[in-house]
């Protein structure tokens, strides 16, 4: 099963996020749900996922990657020197994941909020679980 990325769907810099990802990831390792949608609300459940978790969270193997960890873990899968983020690992993870919260926190004051989306092609629309007609067993 491919990596999953559950992803603020009201957030513009998730979004943003989102298409970065579509842009860099040419061997469609990662597949995407919104927090808010009804895959995204049933993989949070199963993987016992905080609902004070209302950001980027990775889903791999089975495990869930939150905050830094999985920006780190998603940029290694990404085409070209983005796996060379990983070697932020050596900062300490509470100093990593302070940086990141900063940027949850203020991310709507920041980027706004999303009124609309980006209507995905058909080859990303299949990436996302929500738009799949025959969605993985979650």
């Amino acid at each position: 099963m491919p990596a999953i990325v559950l992803f603020d769907g009201d957030c513009n810099f998730c979004d943003a996020s989102v298409q970065f990802i579509l842009n860099r990831d040419s061997k469609g390792h990662f597949h995407f749900a919104s927090l808010q949608g009804e895959a995204g609300k049933a993989l949070r459940t199963r993987h016992r996922i905080p609902e004070a978790i209302d950001s980027i969270v990775l889903l791999k193997d089975g495990v869930p990657y939150l905050k830094s960890d999985a920006a780190i873990r998603i940029a290694e899968g990404l085409d070209g020197g983005w796996r060379w983020l990983g070697l932020i690992r050596i900062v300490p993870r509470p100093i990593r994941d302070f940086g990141y919260d900063v940027i949850a926190k203020n991310r709507y004051k920041w980027f706004g909020t999303k009124e609309t989306c980006k209507l995905p092609t058909p080859e990303e629309r299949s990436r996302f679980i929500d738009q799949q007609t025959n969605p993985p067993t979650l």
